[in-house]
């Protein structure tokens, strides 16, 4: 497919700020497609009884692609490539996803602290009836963290709707002593990988 054919923008189908900024970081237009009210997006991340977390991660991102598209196609938008992805926090084969309170939070964080653990986000990409998905895969190890370091974190509020009840990105640094992988992937959206599958569908990704 020409990259002529294609349009100037992404839809991004994702209520992550994070993920928005990345895409910015990139110069990838894109606008937001959000769920609307009467869709019940958290239900779709729902794991499945003894599911590994990366068919986990890899599930929730088609249904999420598939979910975005009928969105894009009932409120009669313009046509673009769609854009989703999905990050989840494994400690083996156990998912840790987004803390239901403080208390929670805690308890996520005191087994993540000086223990390694997987992130994984997955992506696909549809456009035209195709799609391309990708699942990323890095390693975090936590330095030993006291209950003090962990009650002063949650007090922050900032492990809130975040997978692992922590974003790399933010205060959760001062205590992250080992990355391996992606750090964008770690953050919710693989730069290398999103850039290949947009290129691979005919978006133009260059250095303007």
């Amino acid at each position: 497919m020409s990259s002529q054919n294609t349009p100037g923008f992404i839809y991004l189908a994702s209520q992550s700020p994070r993920r928005s900024q990345l895409l910015d970081q990139l110069g990838i237009r894109h606008e937001l497609l959000l769920p609307d009210a009467h869709e019940d997006a958290e239900a779709l991340e729902e794991p499945k009884p003894n599911e590994a977390p990366k068919a986990y991660v890899q599930r929730v991102t088609a249904l999420k692609l598939d979910a975005a598209v009928q969105r894009l196609v009932r409120r009669s938008l313009p046509l673009a490539p769609v854009l989703c992805a999905d990050t989840t926090v494994a400690l083996g084969r156990q998912i840790l996803g987004k803390p239901a309170d403080a208390a929670d939070a805690t308890r996520i964080l005191r087994a993540l602290s000086g223990t390694p653990h997987r992130v994984l986000t997955a992506i696909a990409v549809g456009w035209q009836g195709r799609v391309i998905a990708v699942c990323n895969e890095s390693r975090v190890t936590f330095g030993a963290m006291t209950d003090a370091d962990i009650a002063a974190y949650v007090a922050s509020g900032e492990p809130m709707g975040k997978a692992g009840a922590y974003g790399v990105q933010g205060r959760a640094a001062a205590h992250i002593a080992h990355i391996s992988g992606s750090y964008s992937g770690i953050m919710g959206l693989p730069l290398f990988e999103t850039a290949q599958a947009l290129r691979g569908l005919g978006f133009a990704i260059g250095l303007n």
